[in-house]
């Protein structure tokens, strides 16, 4: 009988072992329905617009497993994309990203907390031109639904939150004559992502 019951209870810790580490979801990002955008502002009174095309994401999620649940993204700099090419390849060198030297932008999940029904505090290491700072970011998870194209189950991921690009060395600018600079210091960055459950 002795052994029965701990024998019981080994399995009962294996399983509660099992599901600690395989509870949290795998998920693909589907980047025809993905974008990663950012808007800055411009001689202090219009917005300029642009997108990052090229990124990948790794991604674990469950509610039920927050500790095991990541959101971590590399964005390819070399595809920054404002719509102006001579633009884009300012930004793309050594005044700005310097993408060369620094191919990469880099967010590494170190935690999630629950804020609301389906709103989430993400905080990680957020890297730019080699500089590192931990930034907490609001993230609205809706879903799972299943998506009939894809055979599996999706989540929509939204993200909208602000950077200074002054802290990781995007310093580039200009003094305006009548006060005033070129190229604001803030940058506001929105992520929207669809991705599926990987079967």
């Amino acid at each position: 009988m002795k052994k029965l019951f701990l024998l019981c209870v080994a399995l009962l810790v294996a399983v509660a072992a099992s599901s600690a580490v395989f509870a949290a979801d795998l998920y693909q990002v589907d980047a025809a329905h993905s974008s990663i955008g950012f808007a800055v502002k411009h001689m202090m009174v219009a917005r300029v617009n642009g997108v990052f095309g090229d990124f990948q994401g790794d991604i674990k999620f469950d509610p039920a497993d927050l500790p095991g649940s990541k959101f971590d993204f590399v964005i390819k700099v070399a595809s920054i994309d404002t719509r102006n090419s001579g633009r884009d390849a300012h930004l793309k060198g050594a005044d700005f990203f310097n993408a060369e030297k620094f191919p990469d932008i880099v967010f590494k999940t170190k935690a999630v907390a629950r804020t609301g029904e389906g709103v989430y505090a993400v905080t990680g290491d957020l890297t730019m031109k080699d500089v590192t700072k931990e930034v907490v970011i609001p993230v609205t998870v809706d879903g799972p639904v299943f998506n009939p194209m894809a055979k599996a189950d999706g989540i929509g991921i939204e993200a909208v939150f602000k950077v200074n690009r002054q802290d990781y060395g995007v310093n580039w600018n200009k003094d305006l004559d009548n006060g005033g600079v070129v190229v604001g210091n803030d940058v506001a960055v929105n992520v929207n992502i669809e991705a599926h459950k990987s079967r």
